[in-house]
Order: structure tokens, then sequence, then C-alpha cells
């Protein structure tokens, strides 16, 4: 018999607020962490503008001791461990124990990791500068460096790991996390992800011209979901995490509980029927959702809201196509949906995570965020669903006893 599944804790590094509190009241408000970026300027970037998380040195000290700060210079090492440890203290457990906790665990993912640490070591080689590398070098560049910082400082001694699957990262680690506890294999695992922000890490999506380059001059309006003058993606950085736990763990520790994971899925479109490798395949996307579904017990009827992936991009009304097609439900029958995006830009594989934080806000708060620069909706659209069903009105509530929550990876 599989073992029901809880939220305890969360932490989140966001462009628009780093902390559980500056970022509740930041989606509440529809506050946007899209900043106008001079580096990139320099750089002769085409889009300008990006969301980095506003991380405080005092924030730093809060998670990093001053010799750890004097050798990183990874940002997505930096929001993943706030991000992180940020989740376990809330969840009410205990950092650095005596003793490995062999019923806790971590799968932390990123897509690239270390990108300024390893232009750093790039140069110092090429100098024959190789012994003033440092001790870092390695924890810092390699993918699983985040999980191995989590894993040292919280001393979790269950299975510790990293995944890596694009912009379905922090989500896919929530799943993997639920399972290892549902099956019994843990009592706790710390899930989430994280992403590096920068020109080296943003740089190939600017040369592919899928990043927005209209609003350099006006960047809180750059990042426009569902809008009919989308131009692009915003890019993004930052970290969200959660803490999963059998619910028999939660209640005999008397903890908080945000809310309850009921299933998931994951597929692949095998780059087939319209797939590419940047690419959805429609028909996989919309299998993920109605496995997601079925595997969780909810039934499609009871979906009251629905936080979309929508990126900004062309592809935004196939994704609400595919919803439509899983859901069989469409115009004013279809459930309310927002997207994050028009706030903090694409978070790229930290933005799972991350919009899944907000999702379990929104559940255990009670409210649902605006979708940001989403006023002019587009006509693909609103052909398939009512215009009323995207929310702007912050101050829109949902009734808790109907809400429903249910993981849906989509990319």
């Amino acid at each position: 018999m599989r073992k029901r599944v809880v939220i305890t804790g969360l932490g989140v590094a966001a462009p628009n607020g780093v902390g559980i509190p500056a970022f509740t009241q930041a989606l509440q408000a529809g506050e946007s962490g899209v900043r106008f970026q001079p580096q990139l300027a320099e750089l002769k970037f085409s889009c300008q503008i990006g969301g980095i998380p506003p991380v405080t040195e005092e924030q730093k000290q809060q998670y990093f001791s001053e010799l750890q700060l004097k050798q990183l210079n990874s940002s997505g090492i930096l929001y993943g461990v706030m991000a992180g440890v940020e989740a376990w203290r809330k969840a009410g457990l205990p950092e650095q124990p005596t003793e490995p906790d062999w019923d806790s665990g971590i799968v932390f993912g990123t897509g690239m990791l270390g990108v300024d640490k390893f232009r750093e070591a790039i140069y110092k080689v090429d100098e024959g500068q190789v012994r003033r590398l440092g001790s870092t070098v390695v924890t810092q560049t390699m993918a699983s460096g985040i999980s191995a910082y989590l894993g040292g400082m919280l001393g979790c001694g269950n299975q510790t790991t990293t995944n890596s699957s694009a912009c379905a990262t922090g989500t896919e680690a929530i799943l993997w996390a639920y399972d290892r506890i549902a099956s019994g294999q843990a009592q706790r695992m710390l899930a989430g992800s994280c992403n590096d922000h920068g020109p080296y890490i943003w740089g190939g999506f600017d040369a592919m011209r899928v990043m927005t380059y209209q609003h350099n001059d006006s960047p809180e309006r750059g990042s426009r979901p569902l809008s009919a003058t989308a131009s692009g993606f915003v890019p993004g950085s930052g970290a969200g995490a959660l803490v999963l736990e059998s619910l028999e763990s939660a209640l005999a520790r008397n903890a908080v509980i945000y809310g309850e994971v009921l299933g998931g899925h994951v597929n692949a479109g095998g780059q087939r029927g319209g797939g590419s490798m940047t690419a959805p395949n429609p028909s996989a996307v919309r299998r993920c959702i109605e496995q997601a579904l079925a595997h969780a017990g909810v039934a499609p009827e009871a979906v009251d809201l629905i936080d979309g992936h929508l990126t900004a991009t062309t592809k935004d009304s196939a994704e609400i196509l595919a919803w439509t097609q899983a859901l069989g439900r469409s115009g004013a029958d279809f459930p309310y949906i927002n997207s994050l995006k028009g706030m903090i830009g694409h978070c790229l594989s930290a933005a799972g995570a991350i919009e899944s934080v907000a999702a379990i806000l929104e559940l255990s708060e009670g409210f649902i965020y605006p979708s940001r620069n989403s006023e002019d909706l587009h006509p693909d659209i609103t052909a398939l669903i009512d215009p009323k069903k995207f929310l702007s009105n912050l101050f829109q509530k949902l009734f808790r006893s109907l809400l429903k929550l249910t993981l849906a990876l989509v990319m």
C-alpha cells in the first residue's frame, strides 16, 4: 500500500521575492521582478532585460559561512541552497545533525550550474594557474553540486541526487521525491531546482531569437504570457524548494501541512509528431495531463485552477489547446488559468520548482495571483476558452474544499 505524501516546507529565491514572506507578498500584489540588465546591453544582446533574485549580503550570511561566501561564484548554488534550507527550516527539521538522517533525502535539479565559476577556472588553467583553482571548483560546476551542498549542510543520508530535464526539472524532482516516499523508501525528501543567471546562460537563447527584444525600455511589460503582443520569453533565474513527507511522519511531528501531492506523470514525445528537442509533441502534452489526473485520482471536472507553463511564446495557444483536449472542457466550462511568467520571466530549469511553490501558496493561503501583462489575450486562445478564465483580479478567492492540487509536467 502506497503512503500518502504531503508538503511540509517551502523555500524560494525568485526574481520578485527572496524568501516565502516576500514572494507571497509579491504574488498577491502582482509585482514584477524583471529589470533592465546593463551587462546584457554592454554585450550587445538583443534582449537586455531579465529576472534575477534580489539577494542581499545579509541574506547570504543567513545560509553561508564567511569562508563559503569567499569562494562562492555560482549563482545557482546560491539560490538553491537558500531555497532548500529555507524549506527545511520551515518544515521544522533539524540542521547539521551529528549523524546522517537515513530517512531524509534530496532530489534537487538544475540545467546548467556554475557557469561563471567554470569560466573563472578556464582562465586560470589557460594561464597555468591550476594550483590557484581552489577546492570548491568541482562542487560548484558539477550538476550534482547543488544536491551535494544541501546534503552536507542538512545531513541527509537517504538518496541524494540531481536531475536535469530542461523546464520540467523542478516538477520532475517533486515527482521523483513523491515516488520515493510513497514507495516507503524514505520518510522525507527535499525536492526542487535551481538555475544560474547571466549572459553565459542566456546567450544561446538570445542567439536563437526566442527572447523578446521589444521591451528593453519597459522591462516590467516584457514577459507577456497569453498575450497577442507576446514577442518571446524573458530570461529569469532562481530556485524553488519543497519538503515532501509521509503523512504519518508529518502528523507524528505535528508539522504544518501546506498540501498533499496526489500524483503526477512524466513522459516525452520522442521528438515525433510535430515535436522537437525544444518544442513539445502536442499529443505528449495532452497525454501527460491525462495520465497525471488518472494517477492522482482526480476527475477533469474537479480541476478549478491551472498554473500554466505559458512562456509568452507562440506555444502558449498550443498549451491551452492541450489542456482543453485533456480535460474535455472549453469555453466557460474551462478552469481558471494563470501564468507566473509575467512577474518573473522564464527561470529555465528553476521554473517548475518556483511555480510549484507559487501554486502551493495559492492553495494554502486561499488566493489566486494575477497573470501580469495578459490584458490583450491572443485570439487563438480566446477562441478556445472564455476570457473570464484568465485571472487578472488580485482578490479573487478559491474555496479550498474545491481546489485540487495536481502536478502535470508540461514542457
